[in-house]
C-alpha cells in the first residue's frame, strides 16, 4: 500500500489509486515460535504460579493494594476509555471508511451471516453471561448502584445491560477491526503489534517494542480468559452443591473441577477433533436456547416480554449517567465490583475475542463488521438477561428474591429450585458451563499460540496446550488468592492486569485511523470529488450550467502525433483540465487527468 501520509489528493500517485490487497497474509506462513514473545509470557506467568503457590497471602494483599491505589486513581479512565471506544465505533461506521472491505474490493463474506454471528456470541460472552444471567440484575435489584432507586428493576436491568451490550462488544469491535483490516487488507500478520506498523514503523512494530507489546497482549489474553474459566468452576461447584452431590464448595473441589475440564481441554486439543469441537459449541447453542425457552415457557413469560421494551429504555434514557458514574459520584469499591471490572475483564478479553473475530470476518465491509459485532450481541444479551434475570425479579416479594442466593455463583441455581425438574435443569446448566470451558479453553489457547508464534494461523500444538495448562493452573490461583471470596481474587487480578493495555488499544484507534486514511477506496473517493468538484465549477461558468462531462488524458500526456480527424472530433468543445481520472477510468501518469465539458446545443 502506498506510504504517502498527505490527504491532499493532489499529492496522489498512480501507486495510490490502483493499488489492491494482496491475495495471502503474513498470518498464512508456517508457525514459528516468536522466543522472546512465547519466553517472556511463559516466565511471568510460571513466577506467578510459583508466587501464589509459594505465598498466597502475598499474593492477594499486593493485588488489593494494587486495585485500590488503580480504581482510586485510575478508575476515571478505564470509564472514558470504554466509552470512548463506543464514540469511535459508531463514527467509523457512518464515516466515509465503512465501505471499505476487509479484503480485496470484490471478495465476499466468508461466512454466512447466521454463522457468524453464532461463532462471534459463543466466543465473546461465553461463562459470563451464564454465571451473571440472573445474579447481576438480583444483585443490582436488592443492592442498587449508588445515587439510585432501591429495589427497582428497571434500574437493576439498565445497569446490567450497560455492562453487557454496547460498551464490551464496542471494545471488541475495535480491535477485531484493527487485526482484520491489517491482516486482511494490508497482509499483516495477526498480530496486536501488526496493527502499530503505521504508528511506529514496520522495524519497530516486528522488533523489540512489536514483541513488549504482544507479551501484554498474551499477559491479558491469559488473566481475562482464566478469570473467565474461574467463574465457570465456581457455578459448577455451586451447582453440585445445590443439588446434593457435595456437602461444601471448598477449594479442593473447585480445584478438582478446573482439573477435570482441563483434562477435556487436552483431550480435545491434542486429538484435533475439530468436528467435535464444533459440535459441542453447536449442542451449547442449543442448551442455551433451551433453557430461555424453558424459564419464558414456565415462568412469567409476559413479566419477561414487558421487561424487553422496560429495560431497553431505561438502559438509553440512563446511559450517559451510568458512562459518568467515577469515584467523584460512586464509591470505588462499587465500581471496582462491577463497572471498572467488567471493562478491564472485557479489555483483558479483547486481544482473544478480538482476534477471533478477526479471523471469521473476512470479506465484510467495515460497516456490516462493526454493525454485527455490536449491534447483533448486544440485542441478544437484552433478550438473555430479560428472561433470565426477569425470572428471578418476577417473584415480587424482595425477600423472595433475596432468598435466592449471597452470591452470584449460586442465585442461579437458588432461581431454578423455584421451577419444575430442578436437578435435571441443573445438570444441564453444569453440563452448559462445562461446554463452555472446554470450547473457550480451546479458543484462547488457540489464540495464545498464535501471538507466541509469529501470528500464525495454525499454531503448533504443543504451545496451545502449554497455554491450555496455564490457564486452567493461573485460575486457580487467583481464585485461591482471594482467600474466602474467590471472585474477588478473579476480579482483583483481571482490573491489574488488563490497565497496560487499555491504552494499547487507545493507540490502536490512531493506528487504525492513518491505515484507513490511507485506503484506496478513500483516496479514489477523494481523487474523484476533486475532479467533478473543479469540472462542475469550469462548466458551470464556461457554459451557463449547460454541459456536460467525459474524461480524456491530461493534456501534456497527449501524444505529439495527433490526429487532424482527433482534432475535428473535438470541434466544438473545450477542455478543462484538472487533476483527476485518466481515459476510461484509469490513472493516468501520477494520477492526473483532463476532464473534458462538452457544452450541450438546442440545434
Amino acid at each position: 500500500m502506498a506510504t504517502d501520509n498527505s490527504s491532499s489528493s493532489g499529492d496522489i500517485n498512480t501507486e495510490d489509486l490502483l493499488w489492491e490487497p494482496p491475495a495471502t497474509s503474513e498470518a498464512d506462513r508456517a508457525p514459528r515460535t516468536d522466543r522472546v514473545v512465547f519466553g517472556t509470557a511463559a516466565f511471568l506467568a510460571i513466577a506467578f504460579l510459583a508466587w501464589g503457590i509459594i505465598s498466597r497471602d502475598s499474593l492477594s494483599g499486593m493485588s488489593s493494594t494494587a486495585l485500590a491505589a488503580l480504581v482510586h486513581n485510575g478508575g476515571w479512565a478505564f470509564i472514558l476509555a470504554a466509552s470512548g471506544f463506543v464514540v469511535f465505533a459508531l463514527w467509523l461506521t457512518f464515516s466515509r471508511y465503512g465501505g471499505i472491505r476487509l479484503g480485496r474490493d470484490d471478495e465476499e463474506p466468508e461466512f454466512r451471516t447466521m454463522s457468524w454471528i453464532a461463532m462471534m456470541f459463543g466466543a465473546g460472552m461465553g461463562i459470563g453471561l451464564v454465571f451473571y444471567g440472573a445474579g447481576e440484575p438480583i444483585t443490582h435489584f436488592l443492592s442498587p448502584p449508588p445515587g439510585t432507586e432501591a429495589e427497582s428493576a428497571p434500574t437493576a436491568m439498565a445497569t446490567t445491560l450497560f455492562h453487557w451490550t454496547l460498551h464490551p462488544w464496542s471494545i471488541y469491535a475495535v480491535v477485531g477491526l484493527a487485526i482484520a483490516y491489517g491482516t486482511y487488507r494490508l497482509g499483516r500478520g495477526q498480530l496486536i503489534s501488526a496493527v502499530f506498523t503505521p504508528l511506529i514503523g514496520e522495524r519497530h512494530a516486528n522488533g523489540a517494542v512489536g514483541r513488549i507489546i504482544d507479551v501484554f497482549a498474551l499477559f491479558a489474553t491469559l488473566f481475562g480468559t482464566a478469570a473467565s474459566l474461574g467463574l465457570g468452576a465456581l457455578q459448577i461447584g455451586s451447582g453440585l452443591e445445590e443439588i446434593g452431590w457435595i456437602e461444601q464448595s471448598s477449594d479442593p473441589v473447585l480445584i478438582t473441577v478446573i482439573g477435570v475440564l482441563i483434562l477435556c481441554f487436552l483431550f480435545s486439543a491434542v486429538s484435533g477433533v475439530a468436528r467435535g469441537i464444533q459440535w459441542l459449541s453447536n449442542t451449547n447453542i442449543v442448551l442455551a436456547f433451551g433453557l430461555l425457552v424453558f424459564l419464558l415457557l414456565a415462568g412469567s413469560s409476559v413479566y419477561m416480554l414487558n421487561m424487553v421494551p422496560t429495560a431497553l429504555g431505561s438502559y438509553f434514557s440512563g446511559l450517559f449517567d451510568m458512562s459518568a458514574r467515577t469515584g467523584a459520584t460512586t464509591s470505588d469499591e462499587w465500581l471496582s465490583s462491577y463497572t471498572i471490572f467488567y471493562w478491564a475483564w472485557w479489555i483483558s478479553w479483547s486481544p482473544f475475542v478480538g482476534m477471533f473475530i478477526a479471523r471469521i470476518s473476512r470479506g465484510r465491509t467495515i460497516r456490516q463488521f462493526i454493525g454485527g459485532v455490536i449491534l447483533v450481541p448486544s440485542a441478544l444479551s437484552l433478550v438473555w438477561f430479560c428472561v433470565m434475570g426477569g425470572s428471578a425479579l418476577s417473584l415480587g416479594s424482595t425477600d423472595r428474591i433475596a432468598s435466592l442466593g449471597d452470591d452470584a455463583e449460586s442465585q442461579l441455581f437458588g432461581l431454578l429450585r423455584e421451577f419444575p425438574a430442578f436437578t435435571l435443569v441443573a445438570l444441564v446448566v453444569m453440563v452448559l458451563i462445562g461446554i463452555f470451558f472446554i470450547t473457550g479453553a480451546d479458543s484462547a489457547s488457540i489464540i495464545m499460540g498464535t501471538m507466541s508464534q509469529g501470528g500464525a494461523i495454525e499454531p503448533r500444538k504443543h504451545i496451545t496446550v502449554f497455554w491450555g495448562l496455564m490457564m486452567g493452573a493461573v485460575a486457580a490461583i487467583m481464585m485461591l488468592a482471594g482467600g474466602n471470596d474467590a471472585l474477588t481474587g478473579l476480579q482483583n487480578l483481571t482490573i491489574i492486569v488488563s490497565a497496560p493495555f487499555a491504552i494499547i488499544i487507545i493507540l490502536m484507534c490512531f493506528a487504525l485511523v492513518r491505515d484507513l486514511k490511507r485506503d484506496p477506496v478513500v483516496l479514489r473517493s477523494a481523487k474523484g470529488e476533486e475532479v467533478v468538484t473543479a469540472a462542475v465549477i469550469a462548466g458551470a461558468q464556461d457554459h451557463d450550467g449547460d454541459f456536460q462531462l467525459e474524461i480524456s488524458p491530461t493534456e501534456d500526456t497527449e501524444t505529439d502525433g495527433s490526429t487532424d480527424g482527433e482534432a475535428a472530433s473535438d470541434e466544438g468543445t473545450e477542455r478543462e483540465s484538472v487533476p483527476g481520472f485518466a481515459a476510461n477510468g484509469h490513472a493516468g501518469p501520477d494520477g492526473h487527468s483532463t476532464t473534458r465539458e462538452h457544452a450541450s446545443t438546442s440545434e
